[in-house]
């Protein structure tokens, strides 16, 4: 039965990602537009029955808001704009239904309840985003185009006021946003929720989102994974600040046994588009959790951020992401990480772990793997284990990063225990101990040495140091590290010279 749902699941998937992409193979380049630009001659202003302005009065998607006409003075008047406020314009992006999906209903939802005083606006493309994906994206040019006639418009009817106008875009919504800031110079904000990948990817930045089209431009990139040949979302950073929560990688909760749990219902199509509408549901999460908020720290890669090395909060290699992303553009590298949660609240906790690990006993082949416990004043972990990617180095000092879900308070003690292959193998297999006595102790006589973990909390940037009594562990010894005096090393004072 689970062998046959792994077959649905993946059928499924593979036919979204083909009917997505069918038309690629066609084109002379996947990382071009089909058409150029040029060859657009429909004057925006005509498109209003293409493209809507869909002014948002109520919380309810459904019901009918105020539509917003270029050249219609009266629609101004008549929708409340008001441009003493932020104007917030919401993009979405290619669509299999030609109607607006769950998302979008949560997203304007929550920026209503956010900006309650802000003009809230839908852009409405549906019609032209419901055709074959390439199709879809030839029409970003034109769909941008028109947004910026329509702030144009209201420049000259109202004095709006373009660095109060923040474009929201998801997937190639996102790339619609950056049209209109190319064609309007001078717009406030762009949000790009994991920019759509095929035919953007490594092309010139005045084809795609980029950092020239609005004062700021953050993205958040949640489906950088490839398949079929191609990604998603786009891999290549885009903007000032470029976000990849959990390396913009593998999700949690969109696993494979998410999947599964969800497939059971039938609901295929929302589950494989589980890791790309993450991005959005991460920044509603920030609308709605502002006392939650979420950090993402700079880093050159997503394996230098597993280990920890990348919780540095000065000269901004911190920012908080989604709608409390603060403003930044002075940085060579715009990449940020961060891991998260399955579930609302995304945001967790971070903590930086460094321990010099010490060979004393018949370990240098022990290959080990670490386990913490934290002990805080709110609350307490389950044992996590330590990932270290190339393993545990011996007389040498570990980096690594530990990630919980819940606040734990002030971080009060450490317990720390480790084990090798084959201990954690006899551990499943308890009852088979006794047939191997002779060998299990020869096993058990590897000792290792800890005599001090370090620790740096992320999202404090609190530096602590836990030294121990007993600082010799055997393969399934938990050893309790508690708060000491020796601080982390700092920088030897200069010498003096006589």
């Amino acid at each position: 039965m689970v062998e046959k749902s792994i077959r649905i699941a993946l059928c499924s998937l593979c036919f979204i990602l083909c009917h997505s992409f069918s038309a690629l193979a066609a084109a002379p380049d996947e990382n071009t537009q089909l058409k150029d630009e040029d060859s657009f001659t429909v004057d925006p202003v005509l498109l209003h029955d293409q493209i809507k302005y869909n002014m948002r009065k109520s919380l309810d998607l459904d019901d009918d808001g105020c539509y917003l006409q270029p050249g219609k003075k009266e629609s101004i008047e008549e929708c409340g704009f008001n441009t003493t406020v932020k104007t917030i314009l919401i993009i979405h992006g290619w669509t299999m239904s030609g109607m607006f999906e769950s998302w979008m209903h949560k997203l304007v939802a929550a920026v209503q309840r956010r900006e309650s005083e802000a003009n809230v606006v839908v852009v409405d493309w549906l019609g032209l985003a419901h055709q074959l994906y390439p199709d879809a994206v030839n029409h970003t040019h034109q769909v941008g185009q028109s947004i910026a006639t329509l702030l144009d418009w209201l420049q000259e009817e109202v004095q709006l006021q373009l660095e109060d106008v923040h474009m929201i875009g998801y997937s190639l919504g996102a790339h619609v946003a950056g049209y209109a800031g190319t064609f309007v110079k001078g717009i406030g904000r762009i949000t790009g929720l994991d920019p759509a990948g095929p035919m953007f990817e490594g092309a010139e930045s005045h084809k795609r989102l980029s950092p020239d089209d609005a004062d700021f431009v953050d993205v958040l990139h949640t489906y950088t994974r490839g398949a079929l040949g191609v990604s998603i979302g786009i891999q290549e950073p885009i903007g000032h600040i470029d976000i990849y929560p959990n390396g913009g990688d593998v999700q949690p909760g969109c696993s494979l046994g998410d999947v599964l749990s969800t497939a059971a219902a039938g609901n295929f199509v929302e589950v494989m588009k589980c890791e790309h509408e993450r991005a959005v549901h991460l920044f509603v999460d920030s609308l709605m959790n502002k006392d939650h908020v979420s950090y993402a720290f700079q880093c050159t890669g997503p394996d230098r951020f597993k280990k920890g090395i990348c919780l540095s909060c000065r000269k901004n290699r911190c920012n908080s992401i989604g709608y409390n992303a603060k403003k930044m553009r002075t940085r060579r590298n715009s990449k940020m990480y961060l891991k998260t949660r399955a579930d609302t609240p995304f945001g967790g906790y971070h903590y930086q772990m460094k321990m010099h690990v010490f060979d004393r006993k018949k370990a240098d082949d022990a290959d080990p793997t670490f386990y913490v416990k934290l002990y805080g004043s709110h609350n307490d972990t389950e044992d996590v284990s330590v990932d270290i990617a190339d393993g545990v180095g011996l007389n040498l000092t570990n980096t690594f990063l530990v990630f919980t879900e819940e606040d734990i308070g002030e971080l009060l003690k450490i317990s720390l225990r480790w084990e090798g292959p084959s201990d954690s193998w006899s551990s499943v297999l308890k009852h088979l101990r006794s047939s191997f006595w002779s060998w299990s102790s020869s096993q058990n006589k590897k000792v290792l040495e800890v005599r001090r973990i370090r620790v740096k909390a992320g999202e404090t940037q609190k530096k602590f140091t836990f030294c121990a009594e007993k600082t010799e562990i055997s393969p399934g010894q938990e050893v309790t590290f508690l708060k000491c005096r020796d601080g982390w090393e700092v920088k030897p004072r200069k010498r003096l010279h006589y």
